[in-house]
């Protein structure tokens, strides 16, 4: 048992790293945990001594689960009433520093978000594993299960697909936008 439970705070160290990569991926903090959670039975079930890098493993399963769960969405689309938009962070939760902070902050881009639903679910997985967290193409390829340059090309596409939304956006200057967007989340918090 106690390796069970080095185990489980040697995975505890990483949750709040795949709760802000799931949440990148998938825009909702329900689908989020519930990848975080997937990921905890994966692990707990795997020979956890033959890993060695326990950070890198524990991002290319929790990868690999988003990307189910976009592939299950394009799959199987709903019929949402009205406009889907990304889960809102209203509270913050308990940090562990000022890299915390910082990743906290930056992981809400509520517009990204909405881009992001746009790209095919590979696209999505490569360009926010590879943009946002730095992963390298080896690692991202193992996640969507492409070549290191097919994931470097889906990265690329969703980037440019990025690129052209964000010119296409006539919503103003960034520093208008970024007060509306903090006078939204203090009015949510209020």
């Amino acid at each position: 048992m106690p390796d069970h439970d080095r185990l489980a705070e040697q995975f505890e160290r990483h949750r709040p790293h795949m709760r802000a990569v799931a949440y990148r991926m998938l825009g909702s903090h329900a689908e989020s945990e519930d990848a975080v959670q997937e990921t905890w039975i994966r692990l707990s079930r795997s020979d956890a001594d033959e890993v060695a890098n326990l950070a890198g493993w524990l991002t290319t399963v929790i990868g690999r689960i988003c990307l189910n769960i976009l592939r299950s969405r394009a799959a199987r689309p709903e019929d949402p009433v009205g406009v889907h938009l990304p889960d809102v962070v209203v509270g913050q939760e308990p940090s562990n520093g000022p890299e915390d902070e910082a990743l906290l902050s930056d992981s809400v881009s509520l517009a990204l978000l909405i881009v992001l639903d746009t790209l095919a679910p590979a696209e999505r997985v490569s360009f926010v594993l590879h943009d946002m967290f730095h992963l390298p193409f080896d690692e991202i390829a193992a996640v969507v299960g492409k070549t290191p340059a097919a994931a470097r090309k889906l990265a690329s596409r969703g980037r440019r697909r990025v690129q052209e939304e964000r010119e296409a956006d006539s919503g103003g200057d960034f520093a208008t936008r970024r007060t509306l967007v903090n006078a939204f989340f203090a009015a949510a918090r209020d």
